[in-house]
C-alpha cells in the first residue's frame, strides 16, 4: 500500500489508540486530534506522529487541522446517559464532515455499531446509526464499517464478558442471553480500518463486519468460561430484568461503570449479526483468515495476564470529571483547600522507591488499610461511580491519561512525580500527588499530599467525615509504600 496522509481522531480512544502505531507501521504521514494531547505524552509511537489539540465539537478549532490529509479516521463516540450525548455526536460529525470537504480529503473511515434494518435500535446504536449517515451523505466518500462485540484485551464488550463470567457461576441475565452474536476480534477490526485507507475513493457506502462465528451471547460466556478453564457457568433467564436493571447489576458486579454498561446492555436487545459478506468484494479478510472467537478469547487472556494491554475501555475520561491541574499554590485562585500532607525519609534509592510508587493501585493495592479502599470502591460503585475495579492496564508502568482504579495519571514525571485526579464521585475536586527526591544524607525522600477543593457545604461536610481516617490511610500508606522500597532495595 501506498503511503498516504491520515488524521486520526479518537487516539486516545481504545480502537484509536492501537490503530496509531499501526499506521505508523505502515509507513502512512500520521497526525491524531485529540482534546488533550498531554493524554499523549508516553505512547511509544508519539515521536512518530503529528500530535495536534483540538475539539470535534468546535468548528473553531479545527481549522487547519484537516488541511493535506487524505484520509480521516473518525473514531469517536459519547456515551453516557439520557440523550445529550446524540446531540454531541450529530454537531461532531457534522463538524468534521464540513471540514474535510472544504480540505479536499478524499476519504472518511468510520467505525459504527453493527445492527439490524427492522427493528428499533438503543438510544446509543441509533446516535452511532446517524453518525454513519451524516458522513455517508458528506462530500467525502466515505467507508462506515458495522462491527458487533469487539473481543481483545481491555474490550469494554469483552471486559464485561470475562467479570461476569469469572465472578459468577449461576448468572441471572435478561432475555437478550439467547440472542444472536457475531463477535469479531480487535486485531480483525485494525485490519479492516488500516486496508481502509486503500479502497477505491469513489466507493461511499457501509460494510458490516465480523468474525467467522455466530453464537448466542450465553455461549460467548460458557465458551469464554471452558478458555480460561472455568466450569460451564449457569444461566438463569430473568424475563422481568430490564436493561436498566441489568446495567446496574453489571455495574456492581464488573468494573465497567454503570454509565458504560447501560448502552452496552441496550445494544443487546436485538441480534448483532452481518447482514451481508460485501466487504470481501473490496477487503479481503486477512491472509490467516478471520479470528475465531475461541482464538480471540485466548490472545486478550494472554495479553492480561502478561501485562500487555495496549488501550482499554477506562481509557476515556469520565464525564464531569474536575479537568483543572493540581494548582501548587494551596491558596490558588482564593478557592477553599484542604490538604493532607505527609513526607517520609527513605534508606532506598530514589530509583527503586520510584519503582514502588509507580506500581501502586490495581493488583498491588494501595499499601494502607485494603478494607478502608475497599469500601470506599463499593460506595462509588453504589452511587454509579467507577469504583475500584478498573485496576491498572499494566502492572509496573503508568501513563498519562491512564485510568488506575478509582483515579487518572493526570501527570507522571518519571522518576519524580505522580500526580493522581479523583474520578469517584466526591462532592468536588480530589487529587493525590507522589514526589520523589533524593534524600539529604542519601537514600531517598517521598512527599505526598492530598488535596481536595469542596463544592459547596457538601464538599466541606464530606472533608471532615473522612477526616478521622486519614491518620490511619495516608500514614499508613507513605509508610508502607517506603517500607515497601527499602525492602526491596
Amino acid at each position: 500500500m501506498d503511503a498516504v496522509r491520515v488524521l486520526i481522531t479518537g487516539a486516545t480512544g481504545y480502537i484509536g489508540g492501537r490503530l496509531a502505531p499501526r499506521l505508523v507501521e505502515e509507513g502512512h504521514q500520521v497526525r491524531v486530534l485529540v482534546r488533550s494531547p498531554e493524554k499523549l505524552r508516553d505512547v511509544p509511537w508519539r515521536d512518530s506522529a503529528r500530535i495536534v489539540r483540538g475539539d470535534l465539537t468546535d468548528k473553531h478549532s479545527l481549522a487547519g487541522v484537516f488541511d493535506d490529509v487524505d484520509v480521516v479516521y473518525y473514531l469517536v463516540h459519547a456515551m453516557g446517559g439520557g440523550g445529550a450525548f446524540s446531540d454531541v455526536d450529530k454537531r461532531s460529525a457534522e463538524n468534521v464532515a464540513t471540514a474535510a470537504a472544504a480540505a479536499g480529503v478524499r476519504r472518511i473511515v468510520y467505525l459504527g455499531g453493527l445492527h439490524p434494518s427492522d427493528r428499533e435500535l438503543s438510544t446509543h446504536l441509533k446516535s452511532r446509526l446517524e453518525v454513519g449517515q451524516i458522513l455517508l451523505a458528506s462530500e467525502v466518500p466515505t467507508i462506515v464499517f458495522q462491527a458487533g462485540v469487539v473481543i481483545g484485551s481491555g474490550s469494554a464488550s469483552f471486559e464485561m464478558v470475562r467479570h461476569l463470567t469469572n465472578r459468577l457461576p449461576v448468572m441471572t441475565t435478561p432475555k437478550w442471553v439467547h440472542n444472536n452474536i457475531q463477535p469479531i476480534a480487535v486485531r480483525d477490526v485494525l485490519h479492516y480500518l488500516v486496508a481502509a485507507a486503500a479502497v477505491e475513493p469513489v466507493i461511499n457506502r457501509a460494510f458490516d463486519i465480523g468474525g467467522p462465528d455466530v453464537m448466542q451471547y450465553g455461549e460467548m460466556m460458557n465458551t469464554y468460561a471452558d478458555v480460561a478453564g472455568l466450569v460451564r457457568r449457569r444461566i438463569v433467564v430473568l424475563p422481568v430484568l430490564t436493561p436498566r436493571l441489568a446495567g446496574h447489576w453489571v455495574g456492581l458486579v464488573t468494573p465497567i461503570p454503570r454509565r458504560l454498561a447501560m448502552p452496552l446492555i441496550e445494544s443487546l436487545q436485538n441480534d448483532a449479526v452481518m447482514a451481508d459478506h460485501d466487504i470481501d468484494g473490496f477487503i479481503p479478510p486477512p491472509k490467516t483468515g478471520l479470528t475465531p472467537y475461541r482464538e480471540a478469547v485466548r490472545l486478550a487472556l494472554r495479553k492480561i495476564e502478561n501485562g500487555e494491554v495496549e488501550t482499554a475501555w477506562s481509557g476515556a475520561s469520565i464525564e464531569g470529571a474536575p479537568s483543572d491541574p493540581l494548582p501548587s499554590d494551596p491558596d490558588w485562585a482564593g478557592e477553599t483547600v484542604y490538604v493532607d500532607h505527609r513526607e517520609r525519609a527513605c534508606a532506598a534509592d530514589p530509583q527503586t522507591l520510584w519503582s514502588v510508587v509507580e506500581s501502586i493501585g490495581g493488583e498491588n493495592g494501595w499499601y494502607s488499610f485494603p478494607l478502608a479502599w475497599a469500601i470506599r470502591g463499593w460506595m462509588d460503585r453504589a452511587v454509579g461511580g467507577v469504583g475500584l475495579r478498573r485496576g491498572r492496564r499494566d502492572p509496573r508502568r503508568l501513563n498519562t491519561g491512564e485510568a488506575l482504579d478509582f483515579w487518572r495519571v493526570e501527570e507522571i514525571d518519571r522518576g519524580r512525580l505522580l500526580r493522581l485526579r479523583a474520578e469517584m464521585k466526591v462532592p468536588g475536586g480530589a487529587w493525590l500527588e507522589l514526589r520523589v527526591s533524593e534524600g539529604t544524607d542519601g537514600g531517598s525522600h517521598l512527599d505526598q499530599r492530598a488535596v481536595f477543593f469542596p463544592r459547596g457545604l457538601a464538599g466541606r461536610m464530606y472533608w471532615y467525615a473522612i477526616l478521622p481516617f486519614h491518620g490511619v490511610v495516608f500514614q499508613g500508606m507513605i509508610t508502607n509504600i517506603t517500607g515497601a522500597a527499602e525492602r526491596a532495595n
